[in-house]
This record gives structure tokens, sequence and C-alpha cells, in this order.
């Protein structure tokens, strides 16, 4: 208890799966917590949840792939609390069909770099330029093993595969400066965004690929195990490591 005591913490995705245990975890651990998704109803659930248990929350309907819903919420962030220590780029969209590189449409990458590596650079860029000006912050990226392995939809690896490369950017941008940038890389989680997926949309040859790489006899992690490494790595605890990405997938693709 209490290891981010005293920290104002935003949350992006902050309305279901990982991204909601991870604020109820940190609102827990004494954080003053602020989460975002685009869907308000979905929002104040967790926001009432996070009440409950004796916790401060903020929820702001943000959409990260428009700049301007980044800087709204860094900037209620402030409003409400003053300053920003850690942000969590947790929000993210899957692509439906798992659709490889010869066949990847327009459409798919638009809509998921414009979502997942843009968005996420949105809200860095804002959080960042506040953090420097504290002297002290920690930026956690949930990017994914598909970013990695590459065992995924064409789009959405890339996607992914970039915020690893923007995760290693921004820690050397910022290292020796009291501000640390690091990513996750999680495996499958049953989370209802992956639970929502039609099977039969899967690209049959991309998912017969993709199984020469898992082990499917591994279970796969559950929204908690992943808030848990955020939140060691949020936390002073982690205060030497920067710039890496850490995989947890229960080790499927060994």
């Amino acid at each position: 208890m209490g290891r981010l005591e005293g920290k104002v913490a935003v949350v992006t995705g902050g309305n279901s799966g990982v991204g909601a245990a991870t604020a109820l975890l940190f609102a827990k651990e004494g954080a003053k917590v602020v989460i975002s998704a685009r869907r308000q109803a979905q929002l104040e659930e967790v926001a009432a949840k996070i009440k409950e248990a004796g916790g401060e929350v903020l929820s702001v309907v943000t959409d990260i792939s428009k700049p301007e819903d980044a800087k709204n919420l860094i900037a209620k962030t402030l409003e409400a609390f003053g300053k920003i220590d850690v942000l969590v780029n947790n929000a993210g969209i899957l692509e439906s069909g798992l659709k490889p590189i010869d066949r990847v449409v327009d459409e798919d990458m638009d809509r998921i770099i414009d979502t997942n590596t843009k968005g996420t650079m949105y809200c860095m860029r804002e959080a960042s330029a506040e953090m420097a000006k504290a002297g002290s912050g920690s930026i956690v990226n949930v990017a994914s093993i598909a970013g990695v392995m590459g065992c995924g939809g064409a789009a959405y690896v890339a996607s992914k595969a970039a915020i690893i490369g923007i995760t290693r950017h921004t820690a050397l941008r910022f290292a020796g400066m009291g501000i640390r940038c690091n990513a996750v890389c999680p495996g499958t989680i049953v989370t209802p965004m992956v639970a929502d997926m039609n099977p039969a949309n899967l690209d049959a040859d991309m998912f017969g690929q993709m199984g020469k790489h898992s082990d499917l006899r591994v279970p796969p992690c559950m929204p908690e195990d992943v808030a848990n490494i955020l939140l060691f790595l949020a936390s002073d605890e982690s205060r030497a490591i920067t710039g890496q990405a850490l995989i947890s997938d229960f080790g499927s693709t060994l």
C-alpha cells in the first residue's frame, strides 16, 4: 500500500480491461487517478468503483487520436490536481482480421495507427512537456508482443512496434533529467476488446503462421497481471529503469 502516495497518474483507456484494473490498483496505492476513454458511461462506472474504495478520481472523455483531446486531457489533469507524475498510455484498438502485409487495407492502417501510435505520441508530447518543467515523471506505454515478434495483423504490429521505438526515443531524450519512459508488451490478454473479436473474420494464413511462434498451452494474461507491472514501472521502485520494453506473456513466445 502507498506505493504511489502523493502522485497524480493519468491512465488512458481507463474504462475497461487493463486500463480499469490499472486505475483501480493505482488509486489503492495512493495515487490521484485521471482516467480517459471515448465512452463516458463506462468511465463513470470505473470512477464510481474507485470512489467507493476511497480513492480520488477524475474522468475525462477523450479520443486520443485527436491532438486537441490529448491536450485537453493533460490540461484537465493540471486544473484538477496541479501536476502529472505518471502517464500510462493504455488506450488502443485492434483490427478485426489479422490482415498480413500483402492484404492490409488503407482504412485499417489509418484507423489503427491514428489511435495506437499517433494517439500515444500526442499524450506523451503533452505530458512530457509538463514533466520536464517539474523535472520528474514516469511514462509507461502499453505496447504488445505483436510489436516485438510480428505476431498479428500488419497494421497492428506496425502500430505497436512504433510504440516500442518511441519509448526508447523518449527515454533517451530525457535520460538524466528525472523523466523515465518504459513499455510493457503483453501477450494475449483476457479483455472485452479481445473477447469481441469474431473468429470468422481472422485471416487463416496469418493465424496459422502466428501459431508457429507461440505456445497455446501457456495461460493468457489477465488485466491485473499487466496492471501489476505498470504499477512497478510507475513507482519509484523502478527509478533506475528507463528505455525498456518488458514482455509479459508467461513465456508463450520463448
